[in-house]
Order: structure tokens, then C-alpha cells, then sequence
């Protein structure tokens, strides 16, 4: 028995590779693009370590191109789901009791795998399925991927050592329990990184899940759970079910064992299974933990001392990059009287050089939104706007469906501070501006911070430290990620740990140690190495 208490190093951000013509990664993630497009997968669902196929399907396609099938996935039915539920409780005694070192090294590994011998797969798989551009791809799939594999290690050891202080007569420590029962792991469409990290993360610290993968993103989730059986995470610990959410959903929170949930996606989805396990309480083992990442309404806001060039392009990136459909995406930005004209140009100017299509041609900084009710949706939010008297665009508001989901990159400008595209969460490649007097900054704040149920992300673009002082005073609450002239997206793991509160979620900070925390359930032992003899005090004399 190897009894060393070990410690892992901070890890580095996993580089992230540029893709520039002609460069090996180019030639590699190309070839690895065409054989992925050349055959049809077959995706079965994995339970207890088994592949398990149902023979009912659904098409995956490609939203750049939605006549071409990718893969056919096997759906989950009830039967699957109760089989995955108990494979995860029969994996969880010996998982549990594995030494906590061993369990990161599975975390490791993957890690290891993703960075060599799967990045450009993962890459294609992301890129094809979920329409996202090489860069995209690489910094999601591959390079935060990978973090979250590495720096969860790094942050389980420091909890893991975090232990109370002993006397001489006594031993006190603190042991850091699973949870008792499985975790129901909800990922999103938007991020494969997310995907991985909603399940790793938990497994990292003991537990067994039940993954509820989005139907968007089954081809890339696929490939990550076979990459962690490559690692050697053990048979039921993570249980891949694709199919339909309401029918898992319904199923895994029936389930005395359901010990938590890690979710990311819409609110209205994650309230209905708040509300789910709220009914169901007197049914469960413990008080379920349930941990959400959901919406935002992500703002940039812009003091009259701000740079205009470095404001246009924040605006131009944090809105427009993968169409919009980030959590932490720039949705809507307050602008003074001043500067809107010198923004505006340079807006107007970026927008003009940007290329929509498809992933396969790298010149493409915009592709498509992810499937047919999203643009629907989208181009609904377009079309009402384009209807009020309020708004002006300043630039796109047309897609076409055709072949592939295109929206163009849309700007609108609006004289209405709470009209609907300044307030609902889109996901979609849509910036709404509204241009306030300069001489109302902090007005402007309280406005901003009145204005969404969100607080996920946020931006301030100033020179004036006393200006960012006050935003940070008057929109504490407005953002649970909160950057000083840059755009509000990109969060990198263990540098800016993310996650919002309001109604963008629980705020458990993905990417540091504060998440990890939520999915153990800590025991202080206490010995007495001598202990009494006789109940009197001294006082008692």
C-alpha cells in the first residue's frame, strides 16, 4: 500500500494551437475532418462499461449542412435508464473507497489522451457536430477540456489536505465523503468541455453519474466517454443515456438514491427539475445537491473614457463568436452619446469583413446556430424586433435556412432600455445597443443592473479607475464573472473560475475548488485518546 500523502502541482493552461494554413495541427485536424464526414456512426448508449443499442434512433446531422447525417444515436427507454441507475449504484461502494490519487489519475490520463492522441478527433467531432469553427473548437473540446481534467486534480488535493487542527489528547479529522447516491449530469449543446467536466468533476470526488447528454452534441460527448474508458474509469461509474430528457429526467429523479444534480442549460429547465426534486422530497436518502449553470443577459458597459476600437471589437468577439451561443455571450451594451458614433463605424466596418458558412472553409469567422428551433426562435426575436418603431438595425437581421442554420451577425440599436432583445437571453448572434447620456453613468448602472433577471457575466470598458470602482459598487450583483475592458466571454479554468447567480444559477464556480466542494459530504472524526472515567467536574469540588 502506497501511504504517501500526495500533493499535485498547479498545472498550465493547456496551449492552445493556431491552426494557421499549412501548419502540421491544420493538415492533421483536415484529414481527421474528412474521414469523420466520410462514414456514419453508430452511437449506442454505454451502461455498466457495455454499449447498449435500443434500435430507436435519431439522426445527427450537421447544422452547417443539415441534409448530412453524422451518426445515428440509440435513445434511451425506461428500462435503460433504471439498468443505468443501478449500475451506478453498484459501482459506487469500491469507486468511493478507491484512494482519491488513483481516481485523479483516471483524470490524468484522459487529460493525456485528449491532448495527443484525440485532440483533432474531439475537434472534428466538435466542429462537425455542434458547428463550431477550428478555434472555437479547439479552445472548448481540446484546451479547457483538458484543464478542468488537470486543475480538478490540483484543486481535489488541496481539499483533500484541508483538515482540522488536533491537541495532544485528542486526533480530529475531517473525511471527505461521496455523496449517498448517483448524480443526474445534464450537459448542454454549446460546449464539450462542459459536457466532460459536468461528469469528471463529480466522479473525480467519489460519485457515479447518470449523463444525460445533449442530442446535439452526442457525437463529441461519445468520443469523451470513450476516451474516459480508455483512462480507465471503471464500468457504472459514469452511465452515457442519450434520449429524451423528460423521460430520464422523470425516472433518475424517482430514484430514492438521486444524491445530486450537475447541470448546464436553460433556466426554464432547470427550475422544472428544481421543482421536480422539490416534490419528491420525502423520497430521497438525503437533501439532493443541485448545482446550475443556466442563462445570462451578458452586458457591456462603456464609460465616455473608454477606448472606442477596443470597445468594437470586444462587441464583435464576445457577441458574434460561435453565433452568440454562449452563456457569457455579449447580448446587450450601454454606450454613451459621445462614443457611439466612432463604435458605431468601427462596428459597422468589422461586421463588413466577416465570413458566414460553413466549418469546413477556416475562413468562416461566423457558422451556424445549432439546429432548426433555434434559428426559428432567433429569427423571431428578429422579425418582432424589426416591428418596433423603438429599434433600428445597424446592421444584419436576415438567415437563411436552405442548407445549413445562417443568421447574420445583428446589431440593433434600440431607444427602449428594456425592450425585448435588452432583456430575454436570444443565444444567438444578436447585439442589442442603447445609447444613454453621457452625463448619466451611474443612472445608466442602476439601469443596467435593473434591467435582467441574469447575472452571469459582465463587462466595464473605462480608463478612469474611479468610473470602474463605482460600476463594481453599483453592479455587484450583476455578474457573477465581472472583466475590465475586455469582452465578457472566455473564461479560462483555475484562472477565472465561472458561474453566475440570479437567474443564471448557483454560482459554484466551475473551474476552481468551490464546485468540487458541492459534491462531497464531509464527516469530522474526533478521537479521545484518553477518555473519562467519572461524569464530575472540577467545578463540581
Amino acid at each position: 500500500m502506497n501511504n504517501t500523502v500526495f500533493s499535485f502541482e498547479i498545472p498550465k493552461n493547456e496551449p492552445i494551437y493556431g491552426y494557421a494554413s499549412g501548419s502540421l495541427e491544420r493538415r492533421a485536424v483536415e484529414s481527421a475532418l474528412m474521414e469523420m464526414s466520410a462514414s456514419i456512426i453508430d452511437i449506442p448508449m454505454v451502461i455498466n462499461g457495455r454499449e447498449v443499442r435500443s434500435g430507436h434512433t435519431y439522426d445527427v446531422t450537421a447544422p452547417h449542412e443539415h441534409s448530412k447525417v453524422l451518426a445515428r444515436c440509440h435513445q434511451a427507454g425506461p428500462e435503460h435508464v433504471k439498468a443505468a441507475v443501478l449500475a451506478s449504484q453498484n459501482a459506487r461502494k469500491d469507486w468511493l473507497e478507491l484512494s482519491w490519487v488513483e481516481r485523479a489519475s483516471v483524470t490524468l490520463k484522459a487529460a493525456e489522451l485528449l491532448s495527443e492522441k484525440y485532440r483533432y478527433l474531439m475537434n472534428a467531432a466538435t466542429m462537425l457536430g455542434q458547428s463550431k469553427n477550428v478555434y472555437q473548437s479547439e479552445i472548448d473540446a481540446v484546451c479547457e477540456t483538458i484543464d478542468f481534467l488537470r486543475y480538478n486534480a490540483y484543486f481535489a488535493s488541496k481539499i483533500y489536505a484541508d483538515q482540522p487542527r488536533s491537541e495532544f489528547t485528542q486526533l480530529n479529522r475531517l473525511e471527505y465523503r461521496s455523496l449517498e447516491g448517483f448524480v443526474f449530469c445534464i450537459s448542454p449543446f454549446n460546449f464539450t468541455s462542459i459536457a466532460s467536466n459536468l461528469n469528471m468533476a463529480v466522479a473525480l470526488m467519489g460519485n457515479t453519474t447518470l449523463w444525460k447528454p445533449a442530442s446535439t452534441a452526442v457525437l463529441s460527448n461519445y468520443i469523451l466517454m470513450n476516451v474516459f474508458k480508455e483512462a480507465g474509469l471503471p464500468d457504472g461509474v459514469i452511465n452515457f443515456l442519450p434520449g429524451l430528457g423528460r423521460l430520464i429526467g422523470e425516472i433518475a429523479l424517482s430514484s430514492p438514491d438521486m444524491a445530486g444534480i450537475h447541470f448546464t442549460g436553460s433556466n426554464a429547465t432547470f427550475n422544472g427539475l428544481w421543482r421536480q426534486v422539490s416534490a419528491n422530497l420525502e423520497i430521497y436518502r438525503s437533501y439532493p445537491r443541485l448545482v446550475g449553470e443556466t442563462g445570462g443577459k451578458d452586458f457591456v458597459m462603456v464609460h465616455p473614457s473608454a477606448d472606442p476600437q477596443s470597445v468594437a471589437t470586444a462587441l464583435i468577439r464576445g457577441a458574434f463568436e460561435y453565433q452568440g451561443q454562449k452563456c457569457s455571450a455579449a447580448s446587450r451594451a450601454y454606450i454613451p452619446t459621445s462614443l457611439w458614433p466612432s463604435i458605431k463605424k468601427g462596428l459597422q466596418e468589422m461586421v463588413a469583413e466577416i465570413k458566414m458558412g460553413s466549418v469546413l472553409d477556416f475562413g468562416n469567422f461566423v457558422n451556424a446556430v445549432i439546429d432548426k428551433a433555434a434559428f426559428e426562435r432567433i429569427m423571431g426575436y428578429l422579425n418582432r424586433s424589426r416591428n418596433n418603431s423603438q429599434n433600428t438595425f445597424v446592421c444584419g437581421g436576415s438567415g437563411v435556412s436552405k442548407y445549413g442554420y445562417f443568421i447574420e451577425p445583428t446589431i440593433i440599436e434600440t431607444k427602449d432600455p428594456k425592450s425585448e432583445t435588452m432583456v430575454e437571453e436570444i443565444f444567438g448572434p444578436v447585439l442589442t445597443v442603447y445609447i444613454y447620456p453621457e452625463n448619466e453613468f451611474t443612472e445608466t448602472l442602476r439601469l443596467c443592473d435593473q434591467t435582467s433577471p441574469y447575472a452571469l457575466t459582465g463587462a466595464v470598458f473605462t480608463q478612469d479607475r474611479y468610473a470602474f470602482v463605482e460600476a463594481c459598487r453599483e453592479l455587484r450583483y450583476a455578474a457573477g464573472n465581472f472583466y475590465l475592458n475586455d469582452k465578457p466571454t472566455g473564461a479560462m479554468v483555475g484562472l477565472q473560475p465561472f458561474g453566475g447567480a440570479r437567474g443564471s444559477g448557483t454560482n459554484d464556480k466551475a473551474g476552481g475548488y468551490l464546485n468540487l466542494l458541492r459534491w462531497v459530504s464531509p464527516r469530522t472524526i474526533k478521537e479521545t485518546f484518553v477518555p473519562a472515567t467519572h461524569f464530575s467536574y472540577s467545578f463540581m469540588s
